[in-house]
């Protein structure tokens, strides 16, 4: 099962991804043992599920030197199509950790999507590229003079969850769900077991059975992984 997942590369992965949501993958991941879902992201513009490969950004503040380069740029040149790239800005809404310049240079790249944990700016100009765009908020207060670019390609926390390079993200409606790549076949197949075990379940509630029957002991044991 787990060659089968993996057959196909990343577009393989990331299609597999995008066709479950993040509770299953989270359900998934609590099963594993793994802690994945980053709190307090939200879908701000583009379609509503995205998945793929990260690429990592890391931003600190300003201090006497004066940035060598615009944050994200390096990132973004540096990135593939079908990438997401994935903003640790330690959860800060007082300053723009990304804006729309660099969604369009996104865009034009082929980057999948955008995770900045913290706030962002130009939300009106992300829109208009249709780029899936995960953040805290948005603000319209410049990174100029306040916040700088720490490092890139480098291990990262997003949302309380460390993520390092080449991990997957699945982000939807729900929040935003990290894999590390060495689980992400385990966590797929635990997942489907879980959507296919709730079908089977809303099948049952909708034919009449008494939800308290329904959502029983081997429902609670089987997110237990029992």
């Amino acid at each position: 099962m787990e060659h089968e997942i993996l057959r196909g590369g990343q577009d393989s992965i990331r299609a597999q991804l995008e066709a479950l949501d993040t509770s299953a993958i989270s359900d998934a991941l609590d099963v594993l043992g793994i802690a994945g879902a980053a709190l307090g992201l939200h879908s701000m513009s583009g379609k509503s599920r995205v998945a793929g490969p990260v690429k990592t950004l890391a931003l600190e503040p300003v201090g006497a030197a004066l940035p060598e380069r615009h944050l994200g740029s390096a990132v973004i040149d540096s990135s593939s199509r079908g990438d997401i790239v994935v903003v640790e800005h330690n959860g800060r809404m007082d300053v723009a950790g990304w804006g729309g310049l660099l969604t369009v240079a996104a865009q034009r790249r082929g980057i999948a999507g955008i995770i900045v944990d913290g706030a962002a700016r130009d939300i009106d100009q992300n829109r208009e590229t249709q780029i899936p765009f995960f953040e805290k908020c948005a603000v319209p207060r410049t990174a100029r003079g306040r916040i700088k670019e720490k490092t890139y390609d480098q291990p990262v926390r997003i949302g309380g969850v460390a993520v390092s390079p080449g991990d997957f993200v699945l982000a939807d409606g729900s929040g935003v769900v990290f894999i590390p790549r060495a689980a992400v076949a385990d966590a797929i197949a635990l997942a489907r077991k879980i959507v296919a075990k709730e079908a089977e379940m809303e099948r049952l509630i909708l034919d009449g059975r008494a939800v308290s029957d329904v959502l029983g002991t081997p429902y609670e044991d089987m997110l237990r992984g029992r």
